[in-house]
């Protein structure tokens, strides 16, 4: 389960309209299964994406596609082609997939910007340890280490973090180690 801090995503791609998010937040990138190798299968067979107008408003808040907030929709598609169409039980289909997304990051302690802010840890230009970060997040995830990646800014060449991943098992119920 992978989330991008927002302004460092536009502060790695500067293209336009990706100009200074409005949100200072984490949001939903994907969610992306894995083989037991720690593979990532990509585009598996499953039926063709479809528009969910009733999930719409919450995807639009958590989920957003922050490289072009005019267009959510394909990058919901992108996501549900490249990845959620390999997920397995107990995902069933394309609404169950973004459903248990919106359930991980509004309900499950998963929302990683709401964990770094409970842990004092907030958005800004002061520097920040990673592994203070880490730790942050390992608190909540039962003690598991999460993914970290991290990108130079195009404008000030510091690197900053753009996504963290939170792991889980198959059934989607407990963290595991990434």
């Amino acid at each position: 389960f992978t989330q991008q801090y927002q302004p460092a995503v536009c502060n790695s791609n500067p293209t336009p309209p990706c100009k200074d998010p409005p949100d200072k937040l984490f949001t939903v990138h994907g969610l992306w299964p894995s083989d037991s190798n720690g593979n990532n299968p990509k585009y598996c067979k499953a039926p063709p994406y479809q528009t969910m107008k009733i999930l719409e408003p919450q995807l639009v808040i958590i989920w957003p596609n922050v490289l072009n907030r005019n267009d959510h929709e394909v990058f919901w598609r992108k996501q549900w082609d490249k990845h959620g169409s390999c997920a397995s039980s107990p995902i069933q289909n394309q609404t169950h997939y973004f459903d248990t997304v919106i359930k991980m990051y509004t309900t499950q302690k998963q929302n990683v910007s709401e964990i770094l802010s409970k842990a004092n840890i907030k958005p800004g230009r002061k520097s920040r340890r990673l592994v203070d970060i880490e730790n942050a997040i390992r608190n909540v995830i039962n003690n598991m280490t999460p993914k970290f990646k991290c990108q130079k800014n195009t404008r000030t060449s510091l690197t900053e973090l753009v996504e963290v991943g939170l792991c889980s098992d198959s059934n989607l119920t407990q963290f595991i180690l990434c």
